[in-house]
């Protein structure tokens, strides 16, 4: 049985990330779409489809395609790598994007469409950001990126780069279209980038866990098999009570800190947590090392080859 501060936290989470969505979805609908402007992303691709056809296919049409595409693949490549939350929102974009722009009263108008492009990026980065804080994903460009990272050393900030600039810039196949709207596209992209950046510390930022518990056991367990990542047991020994025991030492994405945090005081309340950004992380599940050098290696009689 859950606990019912287990069932308010969770409510507390799937209400965050409800308010994400829908402040994703309005930075769309609200601001980019009617204004002609596509910028990166699945979504981005979605609005450049919905553009080609003349509405003839809506985003929540192609949004709600590609990603159940993607998410298939998603589960044939990294096995359960997306957690319900992620499901969750794009189930709920896709219905937001069918519902919110039969309201007119919720487009914005502005003269300059620079504002419209800045503007929109604010409100569709608050939005992923609270998704993201609360361990959700809106799915497209994040679940590519997550499995070109595991056949492929492309780092996902690449992958994401690379992407939304080919998306952007293909809007110019779009007859009508000109070096202006790309360019706005680009605008909303860079706001969109600096603003989660700043709500996020760093999007793809990571965060080392020290863990002080007398249930350590338990707590390494769940990480290793809940959150699919690397435990570190240290030895220590507590100066006043002079008793031997083991810091845990974890190394994980910022946007799994809530989930890990969580399952530690779910275990033991009483655990003492230590948390410090990790500006740069490098080795498996991370970021690749780039030194721009060719490491020689040697065969079995010693030579170099």
């Amino acid at each position: 049985m859950l606990s019912a501060k287990r069932i308010l936290s969770v409510i507390w989470d799937y209400g965050l990330v409800t308010i994400g969505t829908v402040l994703y979805c309005m930075g769309w609908t609200s601001f980019l779409i009617p204004n002609g402007i596509a910028s990166g992303g699945g979504t981005g691709l979605c609005t450049i489809i919905e553009f080609a056809t003349l509405g003839r296919i809506p985003v929540a049409y192609s949004f709600f395609v590609l990603n159940a595409i993607l998410l298939i693949l998603g589960f044939l490549a990294l096995g359960k790598g997306f957690g319900f939350k992620t499901i969750y929102v794009i189930l709920l974009a896709t219905v937001l994007f069918k519902v919110l722009p039969e309201y007119d009263c919720l487009v914005a108008h502005f003269d300059e469409r620079l504002v419209v492009a800045v503007v929109g990026g604010i409100v569709e980065s608050v939005g992923i950001g609270l998704i993201l804080l609360r361990g959700g994903s809106s799915g497209g460009t994040d679940i590519a990126a997550m499995i070109i990272n595991k056949y492929w050393p492309v780092s996902p900030g690449k992958v994401y780069l690379y992407s939304d600039m080919v998306i952007i810039a293909s809007v110019l196949l779009i007859p009508g279209k000109t070096m202006e709207d790309m360019i706005y596209g680009y605008a909303t992209m860079i706001t969109f980038s600096f603003m989660v950046d700043a709500i996020l510390l760093g999007r793809k930022s990571s965060v080392q866990i020290l863990v002080f518990s007398s249930r350590y056991r338990e707590v390494a367990d769940f990480i290793i098999d809940e959150m699919d990542r690397g435990v570190t047991a240290l030895y220590a020994q507590g100066w006043y009570s002079k008793e031997d025991s083991k810091v845990l030492l974890i190394v994980a994405r910022k946007t799994q800190l809530h989930q890990i945090v969580s399952a530690i005081k779910r275990i033991d309340n009483k655990a003492f947590v230590s948390v410090s950004t990790a500006t740069s992380v490098y080795g498996e599940g991370f970021e690749e090392i780039k030194t721009g050098l060719h490491i020689k290696g040697k065969n079995d009689t010693g030579k170099n080859v």
